[in-house]
Formats: C-alpha cells, sequence, structure tokens
C-alpha cells in the first residue's frame, strides 16, 4: 500500500483504492513472506514486502518513505528496510497489470531478498471467487459478510478491520492461486524449498492464509467518518 506523491497529495479522501495481488509463502526454517504488488494506486505501480523472521523480528522493504510511513501507519514492524522492490516475469517483463496465470513464475528483488515465485492452479476457493461479480466481490461493504467466514475457512484470515487513526482497511478478493514452488535466498542465504505460512505473521489485523498463495483483490482503505 502507498500514499500519493508531492505531485498527487494526500487530501483526506473519503478513501483510496490499492489494486493489485498479495502473495504469501513461508520457508522450512521459519522466515514467512507477504509481498503486495499492486498495479493500480495512488503511487502508482508499486510493490513492498513484509517479513517475518524465526525470532519473531517483524521486517518492512519499502521503495520509499512515503510507501513506509502509509504501511506503518496500518502495520507493526520492528525494522524499516527503504530499498527498490521489483516484480518481474521470467520474461524479465513488469508484473503490473498482468492477470495472475497458473504456470507463470515471478522474480521478487527486495533488498536482501530474492526469490522466484511459481504460480499453480486455483484451488476451489479461487474457483467460487470467479463466479462472483467482481465489481461485487471487490465491493468494501460485502467484507461484512466475508470476514467472519474468513476468519474459519482461512484460519484467522481477515477481510475487514482497523488501519489505525479511525481508519478502516477492506479486503475485497476476486481470483486466488495456489503457490506451488519457491526459491527464497536472503541476503544469499538459500532458506529452502516452499512452506506454509506457520505461525501465521503478526502485521496487523488480518494474516495470510496458512497454504502460500496468491490473492488477486483490491484493497479499499477508507478514512474516519
Amino acid at each position: 500500500m502507498a500514499v500519493p506523491t508531492e505531485h498527487e497529495p494526500m487530501a483526506s479522501p473519503r478513501s483510496w483504492h490499492f489494486t493489485g495481488r498479495i502473495a504469501g509463502w513461508g520457508t522450512p526454517g521459519g522466515t514467512r513472506f507477504v509481498l503486495g504488488a499492486w498495479h493500480d494506486s495512488p503511487l502508482g505501480a508499486f510493490a513492498d514486502v513484509m517479513v517475518e523472521r524465526p525470532d519473531g523480528e517483524r521486517l518492512l522493504l519499502a521503495p520509499s518513505q512515503e510507501v513506509a510511513d502509509f504501511v506503518a501507519s496500518t502495520y507493526t514492524f520492528d525494522t524499516t528496510l527503504l530499498v527498490p522492490v521489483t516484480v518481474t516475469t521470467t520474461a524479465g517483463r513488469p508484473l503490473a497489470g498482468t492477470p495472475t496465470t497458473a504456470g507463470h513464475a515471478w522474480d521478487v528483488v527486495a533488498g536482501p531478498l530474492t526469490a522466484r515465485l511459481h504460480v499453480g492452479a486455483r484451488p476451489p476457493l479461487g474457483r467460487l471467487l470467479r463466479l462472483v461479480p467482481r465489481r461485487l466481490a471487490t465491493a468494501p461493504a460485502l467484507t461484512r459478510v466475508t470476514d467472519p467466514v474468513a476468519r474459519v475457512v482461512l484460519r484467522g484470515v481477515r477481510t475487514r478491520g482497523s488501519a489505525g487513526g479511525g481508519r478502516t482497511e477492506h479486503y475485497g478478493a476476486h481470483d486466488l492461486h495456489r503457490l506451488t514452488a519457491a526459491e527464497t535466498r536472503w541476503e544469499g542465504e538459500d532458506l529452502g524449498p516452499l512452506g506454509p505460512i506457520e505461525p501465521p505473521v503478526r502485521f496487523g489485523f488480518g494474516s495470510s492464509p496458512r497454504d502460500p498463495s496468491v490473492t488477486d483483490l483490491v484493497t479499499t482503505v477508507r478514512g474516519p467518518r
């Protein structure tokens, strides 16, 4: 998530919208990652990564101070690193707004992190999400229905909660794919094969599904009334 640039000031609008996807995955040693790749937002296209290490340290890898400040106003971190964050296809092209597709792979580079994520097929929940009209699936009002369901079906995942400062945040998912494999390195060290997000990450009100996955969604942050 992000905030507008100096050319597009944050003038307390009623809401901010971020369109893109969130990928979550873990490693056998207990490091967990949550990647946000946004192709339409108040800052244009950008990506950021939330990391929780096995000892519980929570890190934010952000491409600018503006992004870091906005994300940190919603989530909690012990350390923030300002580093270029890129997500490209294996052909070297920006991920941008291309559809999430089974069989594709993404390359992620963010300071100490390098990873290649392999996208798999939709699970049953992903196929169900595709049946819901996108305009309805991404509507903030629908999170009143999806939030209690998500807590049970996805083990504590939230689709609605506090974003700090009297704001609320809504996750409107419209697609879901499994991750089938990942090669992840941290400061050059191979962290091993793909693993579950276990224990759940502790950045804020929500979590990421235990099973490694990619969720296509629209995130809406609404200001206080």
